[in-house]
């Protein structure tokens, strides 16, 4: 058994007369051998099964499709959203370290359902955590000057590269009652949520936010926000 130059591997007899002595592979002969890959060895290691790496997965997938699943991989390690941390881990690890490291506000969602939140104008930084498919979300945002609007914004902390399902999120803060009849001034947005396994390096120009007028805010330091977030399967 020998190797041709096109990586096939041939008995003796399989390999055809040239001119000056020289036997040459029937498939190079054809046309179809390139010169660096080595047929047998692909086919092995095209059935070779690996587990994937992420901790917790355990799923084996075939050796040349594991790039593919580990970026869309449930476990793949996702980044603390708080600046410097650096922190990187699955996300059940990765909720529980944002809680007790950085003890940000967590509050549970549930798809389909109405939550309100006061959220300060300082520091307008929460963790929405829904039960159903252990998904997390990041409320995001921040005042840009003292006076100025502020802006408020969700994003999904998974593999960016996740197929289905997507998630879309509405987004409104009601004003104090005004007079005479105890009207209230609103404002309200609807956005597809950007998904990323570390959000705090999405670009701002990838989302969509909610953007509450001063007069809304009536002095207070806290807006009055509701947030609902649906879960798209197709």
């Amino acid at each position: 058994m020998e190797l041709s130059k096109g990586g096939h591997l041939a008995c003796a007899d399989y390999r055809v007369e040239h001119p000056g002595n020289q036997r040459q592979c029937q498939k190079c002969e054809r046309g179809g051998g390139f010169d660096v890959r080595n047929m047998a060895v692909d086919s092995v290691l095209s059935s070779v099964r690996v587990e994937c790496p992420h901790e917790g997965c355990g799923l084996y997938v075939t050796y040349h499709k594991l790039a593919d699943h580990q970026s869309v991989c449930p476990l793949a390690p996702c980044k603390c959203r708080v600046p410097v941390c650096g922190y990187e881990g699955p996300l059940p690890v990765l909720y529980h370290h944002i809680s007790t490291a950085h003890r940000m506000p967590v509050h549970r969602i549930q798809y389909g359902k109405v939550l309100q939140l006061q959220v300060p104008l300082s520091e307008p930084r929460l963790l929405l955590f829904e039960e159903e498919d252990r998904r997390a979300f990041f409320l995001v945002g921040g005042m840009l000057d003292i006076g100025a609007p502020i802006a408020v914004s969700v994003v999904c902390i998974r593999a960016g590269a996740s197929p289905l399902p997507h998630y879309v999120a509405k987004l409104w803060a009601n004003g104090p009652p005004g007079e005479p009849e105890g009207t209230t001034d609103a404002v309200e947005v609807e956005m597809e949520v950007t998904s990323s396994k570390d959000p705090g390096d999405v670009d701002v120009q990838e989302l969509t936010f909610l953007t509450v007028p001063p007069k809304l805010l009536a002095g207070a330091k806290l807006v009055s926000l509701h947030i609902q977030i649906d879960k798209l399967t197709s």
